[in-house]
């Protein structure tokens, strides 16, 4: 049986006896019933994905995952694909939105490349690379079945790993110019939405540059029939080494009951292809942010999840996951710390 196989056998549903069970602890907290709203339902969904009505988040870590994309050639942004290897060294130096964001939450950075143009030179960045970017999805499939299903297996072995280290929450995280057109093709494809209805300015196109977007994702389409219900041979397809990384980690977190916080649109599409692969793990997610890409709340509507808040964000990187960690912790202290009617003396009413 091959690791990913394996994995799939291992995912569970959420137990939703313990999410019942940790709302009434909430219910008889000193606080009118469900007077906390989402926070609420934050910790219950942590109990319910861990398996415990005491669940924690000890140790957080954020995958940041990066690949180049054969798409870039049409000029679909607003940067270089220089700019990818520059960034992956730049997380990897701690300057980066994200690292700054991972700090605050107290969180750990881990850094892959799976495929940029240039491989990187730094001790901080695993290097799991499985070819020199994506091919030009418009020309050609931007990857092999096998290429495809080798990066998501790259994301179940970093997910096992961390999980053995003993990663509590993981969050989602991603570099790579181009991979906003490619997680655009990817939405289509699942939902069956035209280019333009998901398409959106990514690095900050110009409307030449976003009609270049969408002209792109309609040939790949067009071009490859992606099948909206394999996850696999949407990522083979039109997809990126990085975002197949991150479906990978998904997968391989739900299969060891760990939560996983998405990011922003590219985490997003790699989470649904996670889910096309394997359905029971999209109990194992939970959002993050709304971006201001127009594809990112059409596939959180396909999830069935609501966004913790909406910043007007669109870096990617890892950075709405590591926002939302704090108010994840929140939930628990919550749960933990506040006294109850009966041991404070409180009357119920």
């Amino acid at each position: 049986m091959s690791l990913l196989d394996d994995t799939i056998a291992r995912i569970a549903a959420p137990d939703e006896r313990l999410r019942a069970e940790v709302q009434r602890k909430l219910d008889a907290k000193t606080k009118p019933p469900r007077s906390l709203g989402r926070l609420e339902d934050m910790a219950c969904t942590l109990a319910a994905i861990q398996g415990t009505a005491a669940p924690k988040l000890l140790r957080k870590t954020i995958v940041v995952f990066a690949g180049d994309h054969g798409v870039a050639a049409s000029g679909v942004s607003a940067y270089p694909q220089e700019v990818t290897v520059q960034m992956l060294l730049n997380f990897a130096n701690g300057g980066a939105a994200i690292c700054a964001l991972a700090r605050h939450a107290g969180a750990e950075v881990v850094i892959a490349d799976l495929g940029s143009r240039v491989a990187p030179k730094h001790p901080k960045i695993l290097d799991r690379r499985i070819a020199a970017g994506t091919k030009d999805f418009t020309r050609e499939p931007a990857m092999s079945l096998v290429e495809a299903r080798r990066a998501v297996e790259v994301g179940i072995e970093i997910a096992l790993r961390l999980a053995d280290e003993g990663c509590t929450l993981l969050g989602l995280g991603e570099m790579g110019i181009g991979n906003s057109t490619a997680a655009s093709a990817m939405t289509a494809a699942f939902l069956g939405l035209p280019p333009e209805q998901v398409t959106g300015r990514g690095t900050g196109v110009d409307d030449a540059g976003l009609q270049r977007k969408i002209a792109a994702v309609r040939a790949a389409l067009e071009r490859h029939r992606p099948v909206a219900t394999d996850g696999l041979d949407v990522l083979h397809k039109v997809g990126g080494f990085e975002i197949a990384g991150l479906a990978g980690v998904v997968l391989g977190a739900a299969s060891r009951r760990i939560p996983v916080v998405m990011d922003g649109f590219i985490a997003t599409a790699a989470a649904t292809a996670a889910v096309r692969i394997c359905a029971p793990a999209a109990g194992c997610l939970l959002p993050s942010h709304s971006s201001v890409e127009i594809g990112h709340r059409r596939l959180l509507d396909a999830l069935g999840v609501r966004p913790y808040f909406d910043l007007e964000m669109r870096l990617g990187e890892g950075t709405g996951a590591a926002l939302s960690i704090s108010l994840l912790e929140a939930s628990i202290r919550i749960l933990e710390e506040m006294a109850t009617f009966e041991s404070a003396g409180v009357s119920k009413g």
